[in-house]
């Protein structure tokens, strides 16, 4: 049966000896504390929140008379997460928040989300939701809504697609025409809305993307609006209905205990909502959230990979067969290590691209690394958190087609991250278009002299074989770019946009390969230090083995993909298929 599992080690060796979190002066946490805060949430996500995973998913959600109602199993342990202060993690202190290293923040966060990500993608959107109302938000909605979405009494949404504008945001039609006291009259349909309505909370602010009058063509045109379910008296309490009704439930592949909803907003020319930020800003302000989404569906993909792969590790020293334990089987040991080494990796590329949102707003170097790393994270982390779901269905065997032993949800719950929030084929053109174009391959050239200087300190004796390949996949790396640059100028599009794809999974093998590289060499400095246990030298070694497991099963196919990318001259679209 299905137990909850959890890789402390991995974890607080990432943000303790790789990261060092704990000499940030200015959280005021030691590695003990660190390792405190980490400990009590994977108590409380054993107890509480792994337990609701199977039965929530089970229940899934119901729209009744108008109302969605949600499964039982979620009502505590929602209240328990923001009872116990776990939501506040990361928040300012100004606002009742518990600062800590964004790199701490997400690594609890995928403590959680790995437990159960259909839940946590309620308490994960209210965040985001919240994170933009006390950024861009007038004081006075600030002073309505912070505290209620605090406390967990009140929760957010963002609201971006309609039927006709999903990657297209620019062409939707949703309106919001001013009444002349500041408010704005809010008309149109969203679908597919995360948490659009529930019953965990009493009130839900909805961010809603809409075009006032008059307003440019396109994404230009659009204005962000705080659109409450319930309006609010002046006391704080709830008054009426807003005039946002859901008016239909989808039922999915996965995620069934996240309400995902069609909302109506002002069917009844009663729907008041109230600017965020500046009349047509909307979409740069909804990227504040709309990033802060993005990290966290690379986090959902990490997150279940890692349960996934620890699941099915316990199953394989349990399963006996040919009068043995699977576990020695050379086939599902090549699984397993493929497995772990892609999901440690993908911890290591979360966390580490957490930690650069502490250097601050002022860091233009840090920025430029997050512009590129926060693509990789959401594309990366979801393809192959799917990946090493599908491999812990495949190491069960039957039982894991089966809903018994846990694992088939992790396939149906992480395919949605690949979707959502920006498909991964917009993620690569926005890694190739933007990131890398656009700044003219500096931040590009950035990252590869990280790689290189990294690679140039590892140790000859051991490490010959991947500093090879990875000086090739660098190598590679320039060739490309400078052909996309040439088809840029001669105004051949099409035939870079048929490349982005494979140049953001070029980039990702790399850059994955780089962060399990460090950890690598880490632990091979660990290993010589005084003190070091048994267990320490296994783990130690284990992570030495994720490194050239990585490079001799992922790393390398960067070679064909530079190949792809170089020799294919067909402008695929001019093919009839």
């Amino acid at each position: 049966m299905a137990n909850f599992q959890s890789d402390l080690k991995d974890i607080t060796f990432n943000l303790i000896d790789v990261l060092e979190v704990q000499n940030q002066e200015k959280f005021g946490l030691a590695g003990d504390d660190i390792k405190g805060i980490l400990g009590e949430l994977d108590k409380f996500v054993a107890n509480e929140v792994f337990p609701s995973r199977e039965k929530s998913d089970m229940d899934g959600v119901k729209l009744v008379d108008g109302k969605v109602i949600t499964s039982d199993a979620l009502k505590s342990v929602h209240k328990s997460f923001h009872d116990n202060g776990w939501f506040a993690l990361g928040f300012p202190e100004a606002i009742g928040g518990t600062p800590v290293s964004e790199a701490v923040n997400v690594a609890c966060i995928s403590i959680a989300t790995g437990a159960n990500a259909a839940w946590m993608m309620y308490p994960g959107l209210s965040r985001a939701a919240l994170n933009v109302i006390n950024l861009k938000g007038p004081q006075n909605l600030k002073d309505i809504f912070v505290q209620k979405m605090m406390t967990g009494e009140w929760g957010g949404t963002m609201c971006l697609t309609e039927s006709g504008a999903g990657s297209d945001v620019g062409a939707l039609r949703t309106t919001a025409t001013p009444v002349g006291d500041g408010s704005f009259k809010i008309k149109g349909v969203k679908i597919f809305i995360s948490g659009g309505d529930n019953d965990l909370y009493q009130n839900i602010a909805h961010l809603v993307l809409a075009k006032t009058p008059n307003a440019p063509e396109g994404t230009k045109g659009i204005s962000l609006f705080l659109v409450p379910k319930f309006l609010v008296n002046a006391d704080g309490s709830l008054a009426k209905s807003n005039d946002v009704k859901c008016t239909k439930i989808e039922h999915k592949m996965g995620i069934h205990a996240s309400a995902t909803c069609e909302l109506t907003f002002g069917d009844n020319a009663e729907c008041i909502g109230w600017l965020i930020g500046q009349e047509l800003e909307g979409m740069a302000n909804m990227f504040i959230m709309m990033n802060e989404a993005r990290m966290y569906c690379g986090v959902q993909g990490e997150s279940q990979a890692n349960l996934a792969y620890l699941m099915a590790h316990h199953y394989a020293r349990e399963r006996v067969q040919f009068a043995g334990e699977i576990v020695h089987h050379p086939d599902v040991k090549r699984m397993l290590l493929r497995m772990r080494a892609q999901a440690r990796g993908m911890r290591a590329l979360t966390l580490y691209t957490a930690s650069l949102f502490d250097r601050g707003h002022s860091d233009k170097v840090a920025q430029s690394m997050i512009g590129f790393l926060t693509p990789i994270c959401k594309s990366y982390c979801s393809e192959k958190g799917f990946e090493v779901s599908v491999d812990a269905v495949q190491v069960h065997g039957g039982y894991g087609y089966c809903s018994e032993y846990g694992v088939e949800q992790f396939v149906r719950d992480t395919k949605i991250a690949t979707i959502y929030e920006g498909t991964n084929g917009i993620q690569a053109i926005d890694l190739v278009m933007r990131k890398i174009l656009k700044d003219g391959g500096k931040t590009l050239q950035m990252v590869s002299k990280e790689i290189l200087d990294f690679t140039q300190k590892l140790d000859d004796a051991t490490w010959s074989k991947q500093k090879s390949l990875i000086l090739k996949c660098l190598g590679t790396a320039q060739p490309i770019v400078e052909r996309f640059g040439k088809l840029a100028q001669t105004g051949k599009m099409d035939q870079i946009l048929q490349h982005c794809s494979d140049f953001l999974n070029f980039c990702s093998n790399l850059v994955v390969a780089w962060r399990l590289g460090v950890c690598a060499n880490k632990a091979q400095s660990s290993l010589a230090q005084a003190g070091c246990t048994q267990d320490d030298q296994a783990f130690y070694n284990s992570k030495m083995l994720d490194f050239k497991i990585f490079c001799q099963h992922f790393l390398v196919h960067n070679l064909s993909l530079a190949k792809t990318m170089t020799d294919l001259e067909e402008d695929i679209t001019n093919i009839e298929i």
